[in-house]
């Protein structure tokens, strides 16, 4: 069991100790105990000539210790931080403190009890405590034999010093105690911490052997109903997926027989139904009663579970077998651990088919929108120009020169479409980052026209890779942009990231154009700003006719990424 600990005294003094209630003499109480008995044979032995000359005190006085020190051994002053123990403590220290001013003052064989006294002041509350005790206790002794007239100021002063020392000796002692005990407690907790750790390791283990590993849905189908054979005897399977947009049931899988694809939110069989009700897992070991039918006709007994996952019902499972009575308790316990799991993994495959869905159909219309602006247009041109030369052959006109003009279009336009393809499949990732991709497809821009490109680039570390993807089909697009629209004959690229700001600007000197003039998606404006709005940075587009255009595309405190300094960093070209 660990020992809780608080923080008390003064701020910073940096000393963890036991809460009020917590005894400090557990760890000390040998100590304490050895130290009493200590010095009572040390007093007793100096008390002998106490017996020899028959002085009553000194004899009464022996007795009393002994007495006291068995029953402190036998009892513990228990150290706490309560009023009581600091009463039993002063009491301690008033009792010693009478029998040495009663039996000679600092002559007295009782002196050496003292120490035993202040030791447990020390354990109790630390240096100030066993200090403000010892010199009391001197101060009173002194005072006594300055009034009795029997003060050696010699041995004052011995045994005042002797008495500080033993309680900076105590309270050190317990310093250190403290702390030791204040690490063990650490160290306790950590290995707790890590013995929860573990715990969570095992169980996360053991769902990880029975969840489909695999993302795509048929394939953790497949292995769902592969697994529930390796576990379970039955005739037929369903699983089905809840469908939000109607309230009802896809079946994606069925082994056994053939059924309807879906059900209606009022055409489930009564099992299921019960099942959905109840939130939990129904057992039915006879079908043909009133609790049937079950999902085949034919079906005696069954199993019917609801599929959660992140607390929302998102489907249901029925196994089932044509004989009554078929599935035990212990197969009800073993499904009962395996739906959680199930549930899990198709919801997850169900999220990454909607996300694949929804990202192929974005990357579709990006392709969609490049063939269209760089080659829709080119095999348009060579469809009129085909039929143009059709029309004057059949008028009998000389075509071979339109002809050979010809074949130099469809060669432009291959080498256009596989330069739409190159670029299509150029993109940022792990290995390459957005300088040298920049760097490339600039060179690849001006071997194909008459632009002149420079690119600056100073970046102290790269983007996420999502947010270096998106700046960089920015910065392709406001380059083909220029390429097509701009006319212009110089275009600068300045990608800058301080670790705090990362900036790309894209400027031309070609003719411009007023703001808010052509279609709404003139340069391809739309799909610049849907990007920089996807990532959460900002798109200012400044152009006025004839001073060119400037795109500038600003991501503020982007986060850190631990693949370290961008490869392409400094002056590119």
């Amino acid at each position: 069991m660990l020992r809780p600990l608080a923080r008390v005294g003064r701020p910073g003094d940096g000393e963890m100790l036991p809460l009020e209630d917590e005894d400090q003499a557990k760890s000390f109480r040998p100590v304490v105990i050895a130290v009493r008995w200590g010095t009572t044979a040390v007093s007793l032995a100096l008390a002998v000539l106490g017996f020899v000359v028959r002085d009553w005190v000194v004899v009464a006085w022996c007795g009393g210790l002994v007495a006291y020190t068995i029953y402190r051994s036998v009892s513990p002053v228990a150290l706490t931080r309560r009023v009581r123990t600091t009463f039993e403590v002063i009491l301690e220290v008033a009792l010693m403190i009478s029998a040495v001013v009663s039996s000679g003052g600092w002559d007295s064989p009782f002196v050496f009890s003292m120490a035993s006294a202040v030791i447990v002041a020390g354990f109790a509350r630390g240096f100030g405590f066993a200090l403000r005790i010892g010199a009391v206790s001197a101060l009173t002794i002194t005072l006594s034999d300055q009034l009795l007239d029997r003060l050696e100021p010699e041995a004052a002063i011995q045994w005042t010093v002797v008495l500080l020392l033993v309680a900076l000796i105590a309270g050190y002692t317990r310093r250190i105690s403290g702390e030791a005990d204040r690490q063990h407690h650490l160290a306790l907790d950590r290995l707790e911490r890590l013995s929860d750790a573990n715990a969570l390791l095992f169980a996360l283990h053991r769902v990880a052997q029975t969840l489909p590993a695999s993302l795509d849905m048929k394939d953790v189908l497949d292995t769902t109903v592969a697994r529930l054979r390796g576990l379970f005897d039955f005739d037929y399977v369903h699983i089905l997926l809840f469908d939000e947009t109607d309230a009802g049931w896809h079946v994606l899988r069925r082994e056994g027989a053939t059924g309807p694809d879906r059900f209606g939110p009022t055409e489930l069989p009564n099992p299921l139904k019960r099942a959905i009700a109840h939130n939990r897992l129904e057992h039915v070991s006879d079908l043909s009663g009133r609790q049937g039918p079950g999902t085949i006709p034919t079906s005696g007994s069954g199993l019917y579970s609801v599929l959660l996952a992140r607390g929302a019902l998102i489907g249901l499972l029925a196994i089932e077998h044509r004989d009554p009575s078929h599935f035990s308790e212990r197969e009800v316990e073993l499904l009962n651990g395996f739906v959680e799991p199930v549930a899990l993994a198709i919801d997850n495959a169900r999220w990454f088919g909607r996300l694949r869905t929804v990202g192929a159909d974005e990357e579709r219309t990006r392709i969609a929108r490049d063939l269209h602006d760089r080659i829709g247009q080119s095999l348009a041109y060579l469809g009129f120009e085909l039929d143009r030369i059709i029309q004057r052959e059949s008028s009998g006109e000389e075509v071979t020169d339109s002809l050979a003009r010809l074949r130099e279009d469809v060669r432009s336009t291959v080498r256009e479409v596989r330069d739409t393809l190159y670029d299509i499949r150029t993109d940022v990732s792990d290995e390459t980052d957005l300088p040298t991709v920049l760097d490339s497809f600039a060179g690849r821009l001006m071997e194909r026209s008459n632009l002149e490109i420079e690119l600056l680039c100073e970046a102290e570390r790269r983007l996420p890779i999502r947010q270096e993807r998106e700046m960089w089909r920015i910065a392709q697009e406001a380059l083909v942009n220029v390429e097509r629209h701009a006319d212009a004959e110089r275009v600068l690229v300045t990608w800058r990231d301080d670790g705090k700001r990362a900036t790309l600007e894209v400027s031309d000197d070609g003719r411009g154009f007023e703001s808010g003039a052509g279609r709404t998606d003139s340069y391809g404006l739309v799909g610049m700003r849907e990007r920089a709005s996807s990532i959460g940075a900002s798109l200012e587009i400044q152009s006025s006719p004839g001073r060119g255009t400037v795109v500038r595309c600003v991501l503020g405190a982007p986060r850190p990424d631990a693949r370290g300094p961008a490869v392409g960093s400094g002056q590119v070209r």
